[in-house]
């Protein structure tokens, strides 16, 4: 027995320094990460949204000065979100709302609470009404892994060339993976961005794990629908966003389908008795009615559910659209860009040969879904469709200028190519007699 005492005497010390060397396990974290922004639909106002793993108070410090103590305090909420992967793992989602912002003024914030706070960031507020010019990104289909345009995006936002971000759905691919420990990845990724530009969202496929929780839970959308479908103005433009997945997913709530049209019913017979002050009518939702690419995706089908509806005949999104005159309508998912011609019912529905987008006949389709994923790029079919204007199979990102009534300047930047623009094209469309294409 004396002899194999020297032995467990070392196994000991081993075990002994091993965890002198690890240490205990860290206690969950009360510092604040994942800070991104969302706009909450009134004008002067602002969201700051932010994760913690442990139940502190919300607090956003903020002033005008870059440096120095922040002067102003506003205080919110947190809510417990309890992922739905084997581990149950626990994230609290801290909200508050900024009011009484000045419009166009830079603002310094950092939120979080005494147990510990982020550090500093900066935001534009805002301006009000719609004689101003916003300019956005607009994007789909953006994961944790290959996020080919974020760098360039992170570029463009530090430079200030945006008001706000439109992510037309799929996020992180996915975030539930990994319990959620993906979607906190995800959410740190942008937060150089999504820090400083109101964040806006609308839902894809990829988010559809435990009924879209990770989504609803960490995005602060306008409306009381967990930003399943909510609508904003932005200067001269009423910008409507909707999910295409209740579409798909119908193990979820058939009635969410009805909910959604009437509702899309409601908001546009509102914006169009508002075409004076907000002309353009702009709608994002992640499937597209239409598309040209190599796969056996919806847009590829003749009757594609986002268009022609349930059964191809109960809620579909084309005759509604076109019903109430949608100028412009954003989609991602194909992991490709491609411009449409104005067009409804598979006619083409130009403007004139000569100028196609000046005072089109039919509403103008966007599908901007390459910004980068693990998924890589999507190919299109051998021959472009008679209704296809461009096709772009490079990673990149959409600018939106929304110029002032009448124009709007839509171009697509390759990232492929160092940010080279390989689409530029102005919509235009007349002020005043301009509502429905009926």
């Amino acid at each position: 027995m004396c002899s194999f005492r020297p032995c467990w005497t070392c196994c000991y010390l081993l075990l002994f320094f091993s965890l002198e060397v690890r240490g205990s396990p860290k206690p969950p974290s009360a510092a604040p990460e994942q800070v991104h922004l969302s706009y909450p639909g009134e004008p002067g106002s602002m969201t700051v949204t932010w994760t913690t793993r442990v139940p502190v108070p919300s607090e956003v410090q903020y002033g005008l000065q870059p440096s120095g103590p922040l002067p102003f305090q506003a205080r919110g909420t947190f809510s417990l979100f309890v992922d739905g992967g084997i581990l149950r793992r626990k994230l609290y989602i801290h909200r508050v709302t900024l009011q009484g912002l000045l419009p166009g003024v830079q603002y310094v914030y950092r939120c979080g609470s005494a147990q510990g706070w982020s550090r500093r960031f900066r935001f534009r507020a805002l301006k009000k009404g719609p004689h101003w010019s916003p300019r956005l990104a607009v994007f789909g289909d953006l994961g944790a892994d290959n996020p080919r345009a974020l760098p360039r995006l992170r570029r463009d936002t530090q430079q200030g060339m945006y008001d706000a971000i439109l992510h037309v759905g799929d996020f992180a691919y996915n975030m539930d993976q990994d319990n959620a420990r993906v979607g906190d990845r995800f959410m740190k990724l942008i937060e150089p961005v999504a820090a400083s530009l109101p964040y806006m969202t609308c839902p894809g496929n990829h988010e559809e794990r435990y009924n879209f929780s990770n989504y609803k839970a960490r995005f602060s959308m306008p409306g009381n629908t967990e930003g399943l479908w909510y609508s904003w103005d932005l200067g001269p433009a009423h910008i409507i966003s909707l999910s295409t997945e209740v579409y798909f997913f119908l193990h979820y709530g058939r009635h969410l389908v009805e909910r959604q049209f009437h509702w899309l019913e409601s908001d546009l017979q509102k914006a169009n008795k508002n075409r004076a002050v907000q002309p353009w009518i702009i709608t994002m939702g992640h499937r597209p009615m239409y598309c040209s690419n190599a796969d056996l995706d919806d847009c590829t089908w003749h009757e594609s559910k986002v268009r022609k509806g349930l059964r191809g005949k109960f809620y579909g999104l084309e005759d509604l659209f076109y019903k109430y005159g949608v100028d412009l309508q954003l989609w991602a998912h194909e992991h490709s860009y491609e411009r449409l011609w104005p067009i409804y019912n598979y006619q083409v529905l130009n403007g004139s040969q000569e100028m196609p987008y000046t005072h089109p006949r039919g509403p103008v389709h966007i599908i901007t879904g390459s910004a980068g994923c693990e998924e890589l790029l999507t190919p299109f079919t051998l021959f472009p469709r008679p209704w296809s204007a461009l096709r772009v199979k490079e990673y990149g990102y959409t600018r939106l200028h929304i110029l002032n009534g009448t124009h709007v300047h839509i171009q697509q930047v390759s990232d492929d190519q160092d940010g080279k623009i390989v689409d530029d094209v102005w919509v235009v469309r007349p002020l005043l007699g301009r509502m429905m294409y009926l």
